[in-house]
């Protein structure tokens, strides 16, 4: 059953909450999530209300610029992403395009990470 949850980056600029039944957790290996070392759960895009001015958020894309990490100019926290769109390999292996936001779970107040199972994902080999 989906739960509201609230959360920020380290310093609070960036405020949000989300709409969210999080029965497990992606840790991706591709070469940015190994670095920030997040753990992300997906919503779908109308479930993530960001209660900071996007504006005031920083934005970075690399690569095929795709994807879109949003990050805090302050404290440099990474609360929320889109995540890439489909190579033309994974359309014509039949996946389904994700249009929704990626959400660090690390960012949630009062979550309990260490009763959410974790789900490795392959991003290094994209």
């Amino acid at each position: 059953m989906p739960k509201m949850y609230f959360g920020s980056c380290h310093c609070g600029l960036i405020k949000f909450e989300v709409l969210a039944d999080i029965d497990h957790l992606r840790e991706c290996n591709c070469s940015i999530c190994i670095r920030r070392g997040a753990l992300n759960f997906r919503v779908p895009k109308e479930n993530l209300t960001v209660l900071t001015q996007l504006t005031d958020v920083s934005l970075y894309q690399w690569g095929s610029r795709t994807a879109e990490d949003y990050f805090c100019p302050k404290c440099g926290i990474l609360p929320f992403r889109k995540p890439s769109k489909l190579t033309e390999a994974e359309k014509a292996a039949g996946k389904v395009e994700f249009t929704g936001w990626a959400v660090n779970a690390r960012c949630i107040n009062d979550l309990n990470l260490s009763e959410i199972p974790v789900v490795k994902i392959d991003g290094a080999s994209l």
